[in-house]
């Protein structure tokens, strides 16, 4: 949306009046979030319970382990328990805290940019874009890093659906880009399972787990892959929550700021794309955490700041990826399931009551 320009006739004694106004209410922003002991403890059990289940986690599987197991395994790299987790679960844990936490980020960054809740990378399509890059590259023998794939289909999808959600007037509506993404996510997906069939059957089999959200095999590489680019990211992002927070006033205000609105919006976008293709490329596109993470972590700490909203959505990201992994793995004795079926399983029941809420209360 432009900033609106200078009218003829305008009372600029009425213009001062508003700027003063935005800035006092930018000031108020800033100030400390009331109750933020309160913010502070959800923080320190929101952590908590991503380290217990963690822990949990680093048990449970198709060798069980018991406490003294674990502790004699992580503390002094002995015992029956330290190569199960040294190789198998330790990097499988790690990297799912990882994609969990740069998937929540990335959600609780749109949803503030677009002020809606439905605003999510995997429900606009962005990660089912970045998983068809990985894809194609495969099927077509591009020699990249799977990073550089991941980010360049994602950033592709994100300028699809900017371009097709653009009306005659240069504006943008919040509900056009989120149904446009969905149409892109659901042609990415459908071109992305028409790719599988110029692979190899075993190949092909094991690129449709991975698109249906995986952390099977996952190894210290991918962990430290997902734990570098999301730390980058994350300082990037950082460095752009005084813009979030001015964008949250609205376009207006945050133009009569002194906020370059569109530059702004274009550069938190691309960061959270990025953010969120970052996961892709170690875990697939794992649907729902990025959509379920930032209410969850809202409402656990009761953050409200954009900064604290992104980092208890990359906290609850974490818990649910975590958890999601342990189910995954308990589920079925003697198989893994893929990740992403039971982030799914939880995800599109919520997807459904938000839908309904959301036209319940007429922003549909």
């Amino acid at each position: 949306m432009r900033s609106p320009r200078s009218r003829p006739g305008r009372n600029p004694r009425r213009h001062h009046d508003r700027t003063d106004r935005c800035s006092r209410l930018h000031l108020d922003r800033q100030a400390p979030q009331a109750g933020s002991s309160g913010v502070r403890g959800g923080f320190v059990l929101l952590g908590a319970v991503l380290v217990g289940s963690a822990l949990l986690s680093l048990m449970i599987g198709q060798v069980m382990l018991t406490p003294a197991e674990l502790w004699s395994g992580l503390w002094t790299g002995s015992g029956p328990g330290a190569l199960t987790l040294r190789v198998l679960r330790g990097p499988n844990i790690v990297a799912a805290i990882g994609t969990g936490a740069v998937f929540g980020a990335s959600g609780a960054a749109f949803q503030i940019l677009l002020r809606n809740p439905l605003a999510a990378p995997d429900v606009m399509g962005f990660t089912s874009g970045a998983g068809l890059a990985v894809v194609a590259g495969v099927a077509f023998g591009v020699a990249l890093p799977m990073p550089l794939l991941s980010a360049a289909g994602g950033l592709t999808a994100a300028l699809v659906v900017a371009v097709l959600s653009l009306r005659r007037d240069s504006a943008q509506s919040t509900i056009t880009l989120i149904l446009v993404g969905l149409g892109i996510g659901f042609f990415t997906s459908a071109a992305s399972g028409f790719l599988l069939t110029r692979l190899p059957p075993q190949e092909a089999a094991e690129a449709q787990r991975w698109l249906t959200g995986s952390l099977a095999a996952r190894n210290w590489t991918h962990a430290v892959q997902v734990l570098v680019l999301g730390a980058i990211l994350a300082v990037a992002l950082g460095l752009q929550v005084r813009a979030l927070a001015l964008l949250e006033l609205g376009d207006d205000l945050a133009t009569g700021l002194g906020l370059k609105v569109q530059r702004a919006r274009r550069r938190i976008a691309a960061t959270a794309v990025l953010l969120a293709a970052s996961g892709v490329a170690v875990a697939g596109p794992v649907p729902f955490v990025a959509l379920m993470a930032g209410p969850l972590g809202a409402r656990l700490t009761g953050a409200s700041e954009p900064a604290a909203r992104i980092a208890a959505a990359s906290l609850a990201g974490a818990v649910i990826t975590v958890l999601a992994d342990l189910a995954a793995r308990a589920a079925v004795p003697g198989l893994q399931l893929p990740v992403g079926v039971m982030t799914g399983l939880f995800g599109a029941p919520y997807l459904l009551w938000l839908l309904a809420r959301e036209m319940e209360t007429g922003d549909l």
